[in-house]
């Protein structure tokens, strides 16, 4: 008689999009996602970064994804899009000023990503913020920074691929 073994499927989700339970892992990646806030401006790469967390290069890499919900290198892109946001409102700097102060190491990168990525160029978003100036001054300053806070779901190429076939769903499609 033979017998009848259970599948062995399982329901639960794959380990790599649970949320991270381990708090001193925890810990050693806000220390890194602290460094970057702090020096957003600086090159960052995943060596850099895991030496900061004190773990190997993948796990690093690995577990920021799952414990921030986006890589590391799209977390940075969204800080120096944020920062340049505000030296454009705030400050009279030029645009290759901002660039270069923000880490673009290009002003040509820095104009494209940031198009890609607000949906307008730096200039147009200046004059923008500039014309809005009045109408935002009795918003709090945190309220301002999370509502401007640029949409990095999604990688930027593929937010053009999905653009050019036009499979880019509505709420996330940036307006020209």
């Amino acid at each position: 008689m033979a017998e009848s073994n259970p599948p062995l499927t399982s329901s639960a989700p794959p380990a790599d999009t649970e949320p991270l339970q381990d708090p001193a892992l925890l810990r050693r990646l806000l220390r890194a996602k602290d460094r970057m806030d702090a020096a957003s401006h600086e090159a960052w790469p995943v060596d850099r970064l895991a030496t900061v967390s004190g773990v190997s290069e993948a796990h690093f890499a690995r577990s920021f994804k799952r414990a921030f919900g986006i890589p590391p290198h799209r977390y940075l892109l969204t800080r120096r899009i944020e920062q340049a946001n505000t030296l454009l409102r705030d400050t009279a700097l030029s645009i290759t000023e901002i660039a270069f102060a923000t880490g673009w190491e290009s002003l040509g990168t820095f104009g494209r990503v940031f198009r890609d990525i607000n949906g307008r160029s730096p200039s147009a978003m200046r004059r923008e913020a500039q014309a809005a100036v009045r109408q935002l001054d009795r918003v709090p300053a945190c309220v301002l920074k999370a509502a401007q806070r640029p949409d990095l779901t999604i990688a930027v190429l593929e937010k053009r691929r999905r653009e050019a076939k036009g499979t880019l769903p509505t709420s996330t499609k940036e307006v020209s």
